[in-house]
């Protein structure tokens, strides 16, 4: 793989991946290449506002994951299916040190692709996501598929929205349980990070979770932010998860920025 391409112009276009394609999106230009990872139902569209504040100074690349916004359908909705999507749209755009930015479960995606990575990572944002916590055992997974059995009717009308894949309510459950299970074996993974990690956290509460549920799940946190000096709060907001990227974007850009300047100093 080759290091970024400093003249490179700005590309919009479809990359390939095992069985199916991702829809891409390439700002090029010589600014500092940065790479965003959506929530796990999300597109690409939610990162505008971040994207705007930082401005033309950055190169930002987006894609839409697998079912999601234009990207194709697969047969492999799994967590190692979206590391190695990460490795697909980087090799496409000759981008070798990027910047992750990632929400909830694009976040996830961004330290353990830095972790496996080391070498190839300048820094991580997380925004609300990459916290040691989730559910687990059979009554957390049965919780997640009676929510998604809930909301089966509602998921096609936010998909235009960008809230939702072209899944049915069983995939999008099964990837929420996947989710879980890798978030609660997070702070090891947490804890072998070796380069500058920023977290931008929200205050509110989630769609599905009880009152005051996440604020305990954040704390969670608190043990590896006293273990790896890497890894530090940048802010805390006062939106909520779905919220966070439309309401708190000058965090979430101040936290890049931050990331970058950190990375920089630690070569």
């Amino acid at each position: 793989m080759t290091t970024s391409n400093p003249t490179g112009p700005a590309w919009t276009g479809m990359v390939p991946v095992d069985d199916t394609a991702l829809a891409v999106a390439d700002t090029g230009g010589p600014g500092r290449p940065v790479v965003y990872l959506n929530g796990a139902y999300a597109g690409r569209r939610h990162w505008r506002p971040v994207t705007a504040e930082l401005g033309t100074g950055w190169r930002h690349i987006t894609y839409d994951e697998r079912a999601r916004g234009r990207s194709k359908r697969s047969a492999d909705y799994s967590f190692e299916a979206c590391l190695r999507d990460i490795d697909a749209v980087l090799e496409a755009r000759s981008v070798d040190r990027p910047i992750l930015v990632g929400w909830s479960y694009g976040a996830a995606l961004a330290v353990h692709w830095a972790e496996r990575n080391p070498d190839r990572a300048p820094g991580v944002v997380c925004v609300d996501g990459a916290i040691p916590y989730g559910l687990t055992g059979e009554d957390g997974r049965e919780r997640i598929r009676k929510l998604f059995r809930r909301m089966r009717l509602l998921l096609p009308l936010v998909r235009p929205f960008g809230l939702a894949a072209r899944m049915t309510a069983d995939e999008h459950a099964e990837v929420n349980i996947e989710a879980n299970e890798l978030h609660a074996a997070m702070a090891p993974v947490l804890d072998r990070v070796s380069r500058p990690v920023r977290y931008v956290l929200a205050t509110g509460d989630n769609l599905g979770s009880e009152k005051g549920e996440m604020e305990r799940v954040r704390a969670a946190l608190d043990p590896v932010l006293a273990r790896n000096p890497d890894i530090r709060v940048s802010a805390k907001v006062a939106s909520n998860h779905s919220h966070i990227l439309r309401k708190d974007f000058r965090a979430v850009a101040d936290a890049v920025r931050e990331v970058a300047a950190a990375g920089h100093r630690a070569g």
